[in-house]
C-alpha cells in the first residue's frame, strides 16, 4: 500500500500555494519601488575584519551614493558588510532574509528587509530586481547564485547583466578549472567565460556596474528579467 496520503496531500498542498503566491506579491511590491539595484552575494561566515568584508562595505557605499540600490541576503557576514556600506551612504540597504535553522539571522543594516521561506522565492526576486551581481568569495550558496545566474544569461532568459566576481585569488582554481575542462571538453562554448569579470578593485568593479547602467540608459529603461 502506497505510505502517501491523498487527503494529506489535499489538505498540505493547495494551502502551501497561498504561501508562495503571499511571498512573491509582498516581495515584488516591495521591490518594484526600490529601483535600479545590485546584488552582493558572499559568505555568511566573514569576520568583519577580513579584507573582503572590509571590501564589501566600500564597494556598497559607493554603488549606494551613485543611488544604486544594494541587495544582500540579509544574514551576517559578506551579507551584513554590503548592507552596512549602503546604509551608511545612506543608500537603499535591501535585505532578502532566508529562514534557516543555523547560522542565519538578519543584520541590523538594511532599511528595506524582506523575510522568505522559500529559497526560490528569494532567487527569482535576486535576479528579478538587480541590473548586477556581483560575488564574494563565499560557499556553496554563493557558487549556487552564480552557476544560477551564468546559465539565466548564457541561455539568454536574461539581459547580459554584468557578473563581477570580486578576489581573484579565491575565484581563480574554479575559473581554471572551467576553462581547462569545461570548455575544454565541449561543455560550455568558447566565449561564454567572456560573460564573467574577474577583479580586486572596487572601482573596477562599480565602473563595470555604471558603463552598463550608461550603455543601456535612464533607470527606467534598464531592462528588467523576467520582464
Amino acid at each position: 500500500m502506497s505510505s502517501h496520503h491523498p487527503v494529506e496531500f489535499t489538505k498540505e498542498d493547495p494551502w502551501r500555494i497561498f504561501r508562495i503566491m503571499a511571498e512573491f506579491v509582498d516581495s515584488f511590491e516591495t521591490l518594484n519601488k526600490v529601483g535600479p539595484a545590485v546584488t552582493i552575494f558572499g559568505s555568511a561566515r566573514t569576520k568583519s575584519k577580513d579584507k573582503y568584508y572590509l571590501a564589501t562595505v566600500e564597494l556598497a557605499k559607493q554603488l549606494a551614493k551613485h543611488h544604486l540600490a544594494v541587495i544582500t541576503g540579509g544574514g551576517p557576514g559578506i551579507m551584513e558588510a554590503g548592507n552596512k556600506g549602503a546604509a551608511a551612504a545612506k543608500g537603499k540597504s535591501v535585505a532578502l532574509n532566508i529562514e534557516l535553522p543555523f547560522e542565519q539571522h538578519g543584520n541590523p543594516y538594511s532599511n528595506v528587509p524582506i523575510d522568505f521561506h522559500y529559497f526560490f522565492c528569494r532567487k527569482v526576486c535576486f535576479v528579478k530586481y538587480s541590473m548586477g551581481f556581483i560575488y564574494m568569495p563565499g560557499g556553496f550558496g554563493t557558487l549556487d547564485e552564480f552557476f544560477e545566474v551564468i546559465t539565466l544569461i548564457q541561455t539568454q532568459r536574461i539581459p547580459r547583466f554584468p557578473m563581477i566576481l570580486f578576489g581573484s585569488d579565491y575565484w581563480g582554481g574554479l575559473l581554471k578549472w572551467m576553462k581547462s575542462t569545461l570548455e575544454k571538453k565541449g561543455m560550455t562554448s568558447p566565449g561564454d567565460l567572456d560573460l564573467i569579470l574577474v577583479t580586486d578593485d572596487v572601482h573596477e568593479a562599480v565602473h563595470a556596474i555604471l558603463d552598463y547602467q550608461r550603455r543601456v540608459g535612464p533607470p527606467d529603461q534598464v531592462p528588467k528579467a523576467f520582464a
